[in-house]
């Protein structure tokens, strides 16, 4: 058995999330999504999910720029600290927005470097 037995390993964190938390944290991230698309023009694709790993519940919001590398926003929120409703608190959701927004726009200019020409002066 190398660990791929289905008793190995930790229990599933999702089944431990409540009807109310997983609606709660996908009105959350869904938020997030939204805040970062209103940083960015619309040729900038946002997207977000829940999923499991080993440390329980992640949460990655993602942005894949028109042009470089997409890049991603994955941290575990803490359940047992805040209400049903407010599993990731506001200013957390804007920092993220923020910072996903910024670094997508960096990974554009990156990827297209000094090649484009000057519109202004």
């Amino acid at each position: 058995m190398h660990g791929n037995a289905p008793y190995s390993g930790p229990e599933n964190a999702t089944s431990d999330l409540t009807g109310d938390q997983r609606r709660a944290l996908r009105t959350s991230i869904a938020q997030i999504a939204s805040r970062t698309r209103e940083f960015l023009p619309d040729e900038y694709v946002v997207g977000s999910e829940i999923s499991s790993g080993s440390s329980g519940v992640q949460v990655t919001v993602a942005v894949r720029p028109p042009a470089g590398n997409p890049v991603s926003a994955g941290f575990t929120p803490e359940f047992e600290n805040l209400a049903d409703d407010d599993l990731i608190p506001n200013e957390d959701r804007e920092e993220v927005a923020r910072g996903l927004a910024a670094s997508a726009a960096l990974q554009v200019k990156h990827a297209l470097g000094d090649d484009v020409p000057e519109t202004a002066r």
